[in-house]
């Protein structure tokens, strides 16, 4: 054995019930010093690290918020690329800045939302806690190959009295937390057996991402350098700048960019931190022009309690003849009973289902909403409260389990956790 070292909208969508040792200077800024800047200037200022298109969207909805709650002002915009940098600032009349750091500066802003290449999210997080901001990240928190970061990137917001959220906006859903509750209180008994996916037919995420200059060179107007920051070093690729999501240097796939959203909600709802082991299998079975898998299955075990499957590609949407978006409806089985989703509602069946025609139907409260997702996090920093709903925690535990799929996959073995060993393989 080694150690490893390491399209919603912004409204009420349907519901998805599917849809993530410190260095350096803490954060000494207080949440009382965000509350007198609120009482003297009534919003917190926002920042966006990341111009391309998931900044754009979130500058969406942040405009919402600004326009309607009057809590928030986007201030201020960074991108290694200087006409996307344009592009959006000028939209928001906001200032720009070159450098991820130099906007971290500026007094202004109170907020960060993080929309960089994953390689990035993680010490981009560590800069702005340390910077004193509180962070909106994109998930997942790191690349698959940053463990140590993560676990650095949580004992730094651990330690610091900012405010985090991981950008899994499934979690407004309010089913994972009456799923929850109902677990609780022991509607299905002990927790054996949960099945979760998600399935698309296409792979428009990756070689869909919009290039969009065919003849960009590094530059003043293009950081080549700054984009690879700590991934492998290689001359300029214009596809891999543009449509970095097909790339193993940048991204994971269908393991590290699509499952977050799968496995956030189920692992808060069942309660379990990091697993045991994780055996993985998959790969390009269908789009060759990419680094990435676009089919990923994962059998994950937790504590000699719970067996986890979660499966899905890309080749296929069909997920069988309970439909929810792209993602196939969880299944929570346990000794005495079982919980799904069934359209708008929570079904829960005895253990027995075979035998029973009618079961227990309980309505959803409220579906999924990209807006009220971030309403949460602003409050929360607001109020200084590190309650999150999508927080640092269950991004950790998330983020090992998929980190461990996918060298589980690299490595044909099957890789096992412990809290004093890390990440090991056999």
């Amino acid at each position: 054995m080694e150690l490893f070292q390491t399209k919603e909208n912004l409204g009420i969508s349907r519901r998805n019930f599917i849809k993530t040792t410190t260095t350096g200077l803490i954060a000494t800024a207080s949440v009382s010093a965000v509350k007198s800047s609120m009482a003297q200037n009534n919003r917190l200022g926002v920042g966006i690290i990341g111009c391309g298109a998931r900044g754009a969207h979130l500058s969406q909805a942040l405009k919402h918020i600004q326009d309607n709650d009057k809590t928030i002002q986007l201030k201020a915009f960074s991108d290694i690329y200087k006409p996307r940098l344009d592009k959006l600032a000028d939209t928001y009349n906001g200032k720009k800045y070159a450098n991820h750091h130099d906007l971290l500066k500026d007094k202004e802003v109170d907020i960060v939302f993080i929309a960089t290449p994953d390689h990035h999210h993680a010490q981009q997080t560590i800069d702005a806690v340390n910077a004193g901001k509180h962070v909106y990240c994109e998930k997942p928190m790191t690349h698959w190959r940053q463990w140590d970061l993560a676990k650095k990137m949580t004992e730094v917001v651990a330690q610091s009295d900012r405010v985090f959220q991981l950008g899994t906006q499934g979690m407004s859903d309010s089913a994972y937390r009456q799923v929850k509750k109902l677990i609780q209180q022991g509607k299905i008994g002990q927790p054996v057996h949960i099945e979760c996916g998600f399935f698309r037919l296409g792979d428009w995420g990756e070689r869909g991402m919009k290039i969009d200059d065919p003849n960009a060179k590094p530059g003043p107007d293009l950081d080549w350098e700054a984009f690879l920051g700590d991934a492998p070093k290689r001359d300029f690729d214009v596809s891999r700048f543009f449509r970095w999501r097909m790339y193993e240097d940048y991204a994971g796939g269908m393991s590290t960019d699509l499952y977050p959203h799968t496995l956030t909600p189920i692992v808060y709802a069942i309660g379990v931190k990091f697993p045991s082991l994780v055996v993985a299998t998959g790969g390009k079975l269908r789009y060759e022009e990419r680094e990435i898998p676009d089919t990923f299955d994962m059998l994950v075990h937790y504590d000699g309690k719970i067996d986890l499957i979660l499966m899905g590609t890309q080749a296929n949407e069909y997920q069988g003849t309970a439909l929810r978006g792209q993602n196939r409806v969880p299944v929570f089985r346990g000794w005495e009973g079982t919980i799904t989703i069934d359209g708008d509602d929570i079904v829960c069946w005895p253990a027995n289902a075979l035998k029973t025609q009618n079961p227990e139907r309980i309505p959803i409260e409220k579906g999924e909403n990209l807006t009220d997702f971030i309403r949460n996090f602003v409050d929360c920093c607001i109020r200084g409260d590190k309650n999150t709903m999508s927080p640092i925690d269950i991004g950790l535990w998330v983020q090992t389990t998929l980190i461990m799929g996918m060298m589980s996959w690299k490595n044909r073995k099957v890789a096992m956790f412990d809290e004093q060993k890390g990440i090991t393989f056999s």
